[in-house]
């Protein structure tokens, strides 16, 4: 957007904004709304399947209990009971009285049963059918019948296979199996089976609306269809898509495409026996509420979007317009042409803009030399001041040295005529001719070193014994560059408030320096009483104002005072503010001022 006008920048603006808010909103509504839907759509699918589940359950249970008069039947059991390959008197006897007390009643009340049979493990079997004559099998067939049975069920359990006798019947009946005991023995010696009409459970779910492409279809364990609306599927596997889905998916729903078309399918377990019963729904039926939200929002989205493009259209032009006018105006301002802009009737900000544009021309011409007689003198005023706090450096540096010396000095002359009197007096010329010196701001470390030396040939007279200062700098720093008048301040600071209780033995003051990448320093460390942290807070916030201290009642009292600030502002105003000096204290472990400077001055 850099090399775009303003119109160009405003409308893209604009358009970044529609676009963002109107996506925003329309993402946000559409997934918020699809969600909700989804989440309404699975909680029906569950209700539905549930109640389908639980209807079916209700449905089986009531040949469940029609099983169990059979189980708990004297007569059922005598048959159980009966020897290998007995058809004797005994055999039509026990026949005869199940038919006529027991499974006459039952297809009575229970006219959508088929038939009802009994295999016992000895190979005995009884058939009887509802309004049909049904088949009769020979042994082999029996046996093989059995065998089935026995392997498709489990001791104590329901068991519903889509498995038929009849063979004119494969595919069109839910067999209910379970497996009896006789009256002497106390585990399963025969199985009982009660086979229903598959197409009898499509009645249980009418009145249930799962869409042109929605059904129910019941699956056993082993994964094939027990019942399907298509009866060509029944008995034939699960597709591979929804196969592990429908045990293992639990409560929650999923999707698979079956014959290229999507569909949602929530899988439930039955109660009685060993399969699921499934729904399956259009995916695209289920969708279409949401895809009309999103259509819908789209639409209006759209049409928003037209409708905000042409207001910033015209907004944009409101802008741009006055501001071009301004703009050519202002190149002829540039050119030295003092033009007026002719002003439009309404009144808003821009046109405030203008008006305030033409009264600056009607005054730029006559404030033009203003201002730069004006910078002229500032500029004059500015260079006045820093000469003058230059020398005012010059002549704050400790001047109560200066007092403390003569006063000895004149103690010596009056008490005795001495050498000391000639050594002091010549050092402290020294020290004079030093410190006036105006001829130049920067001075070697060699020279600051002497100065410190004659320093320390008055105090040892001052304080009355020797001390030595520890200098630690390499030889090759002894002609750099550094301020006049620096070193000698944090020497005397030292011995002035690092040692209140007078200086000892194990006392020592160490001045050392070194180069670190482009800065130079020089330090002044004592191992003397320290800094309290909170002085130590307003020794650094004086630094910190880059001011020259102020000569008060009080101020030089203490490590802060006019030496040590000056000291600092004496360096920033050589070498640059981001130089100067810099405290480290800890009380009790003594002081180091380290004072930093460029290794090489810029400009030289």
């Amino acid at each position: 957007m850099k090399n775009l006008n303003l119109y160009q920048k405003l409308f893209l603006s604009y358009l970044i904004v529609i676009l963002i808010s109107l996506t925003s909103v329309g993402v946000f509504t559409y997934r918020t709304s699809s969600n909700e839907l989804d989440q309404l759509v699975e909680n029906q699918l569950s209700q539905v399947v549930g109640n389908a589940v639980h209807h079916t359950d209700l449905y089986i249970r009531t040949y469940e209990r029609s099983m169990v008069s059979l189980l708990n039947s004297n007569d059922v059991k005598r048959f159980i009971d009966l020897p290998t390959g007995e058809k004797g008197f005994p055999y039509y006897e026990i026949r005869k009285l199940i038919k006529e007390l027991l499974i006459e009643p039952v297809f009575i009340r229970n006219p959508e049963i088929a038939n009802i049979f009994m295999i016992s493990f000895h190979d005995n079997a009884m058939y009887f059918y509802n309004d049909s004559s049904g088949e009769s099998f020979d042994n082999e067939q029996v046996k093989q019948q059995l065998e089935f049975f026995k392997q498709n069920t489990e001791e104590g359990s329901l068991s519903v296979l889509n498995h038929s006798i009849l063979s004119d019947q494969k595919n069109m009946m839910l067999t209910l199996v379970r497996r009896i005991r006789g009256l002497t023995a106390t585990e399963p010696k025969g199985i009982l089976a009660i086979e229903l009409r598959a197409a009898e459970l499509s009645e249980l779910w009418k009145g249930i609306d799962l869409g042109s492409h929605g059904y129910f279809f019941i699956a056993d364990d082993k994964g094939k269809y027990v019942y399907h609306p298509d009866k060509n599927r029944i008995g034939t596997e699960l597709p591979v898509e929804i196969r592990d889905e429908v045990f293992h998916a639990g409560d929650k729903a999923f999707t698979a495409v079956i014959d290229n078309q999507a569909q949602m399918f929530m899988s439930r377990r039955s109660n009685y026996g060993n399969w699921r019963l499934v729904v399956s729904m259009s995916v695209e039926e289920l969708r279409k509420p949401t895809d009309t939200i999103r259509t819908t929002t789209i639409v209006v989205g759209c049409f928003t979007l037209g409708i905000a493009l042409w207001l910033a259209f015209r907004f944009g032009k409101s802008i741009t317009g006055p501001i071009r006018t301004l703009k050519a105006a202002m190149r002829q301002t540039e050119k030295g042409n003092w033009v007026t802009i002719p002003l439009p009737e309404h009144r808003d900000e821009i046109v405030e803009l203008m008006s305030r544009y033409n009264l600056m021309v009607n005054r730029l011409s006559e404030l033009v030399d203003k201002v730069y007689q004006a910078e002229l003198s500032d500029r004059e005023s500015r260079m006045e001041r820093q000469k003058a706090e230059l020398q005012s450096l010059q002549l704050q540096i400790n001047p109560h040295f200066l007092y403390n010396t003569l006063e000895t000095i004149v103690c010596y002359a009056v008490i005795r005529d001495s050498k000391e009197i000639s050594e002091i007096v010549k050092a402290l010329a020294y020290m004079l001719r030093y410190s006036v010196q105006t001829n130049l701001e920067e001075i070697t470390v060699a020279n600051e070193l002497k100065h410190v030396l004659y320093f320390l040939m008055v105090l040892r007279h001052r304080i009355g014994r020797e001390f030595e200062v520890d200098v630690a700098i390499h030889p090759d720093y002894l002609l750099r560059s550094m301020v006049r008048l620096t070193l000698q301040p944090l020497v005397e600071n030292a011995f002035q408030h690092a040692f209140p209780d007078g200086v000892e033995d194990y006392h020592y003051i160490r001045i050392d320096a070194g180069e670190d990448d482009d800065i130079f320093w020089v330090s002044v460390e004592d191992n003397g009483a320290g800094i309290k942290e909170e002085r130590l807070a307003e020794v650094r916030e004086k630094l910190g104002a880059n001011r020259l201290a102020d000569n008060e009642e009080g101020s030089s009292q203490g490590i802060g005072g006019i030496g040590i600030v000056n000291v600092h502002r004496r360096i920033q105003m050589v070498f640059g503010e981001q130089y100067g000096l810099k405290i480290e204290s800890e009380v009790d472990q003594g002081t180091k001022l380290l004072m930093i400077m460029p290794a090489s001055k810029p400009g030289k």
